[in-house]
């Protein structure tokens, strides 16, 4: 995926730590993005046989927490890998 990543010029930072804030005080969670590409869009890897609500919330917690609004959520398990793709929009403004 980096690779492929690197190939087409865009810039991304892999195994992101993800600090987390509570009532101001940093929190050590050992949340980590396994991509950031190009400071905007959140991927998530997997390699599953199904695609769960866990896998889908913890997406949607990494965009919440990063305060990103775009995700995709991929599994590599898949005859195709267009059937492993998945967007998630962050529509939280809180």
């Amino acid at each position: 995926m980096c690779q492929e990543l690197t190939l087409k010029g865009l810039r991304y930072e892999r195994e992101l730590a993800l600090p987390v804030s509570y009532r101001g005080h940093l929190v050590e969670a050992g949340y980590r993005l396994d991509l950031l590409v190009e400071d905007a869009v959140v991927v998530e890897l997997k390699a599953t046989s199904r695609i769960t609500g866990v896998h889908q919330a913890q997406l949607l917690s990494y965009l919440r927490l990063s305060k990103h609004s775009v995700g995709l959520l991929i599994n590599f398990h898949v005859k195709e890998l267009r059937q492993g793709i998945t967007r998630m929009v962050n529509s939280f403004r809180g």
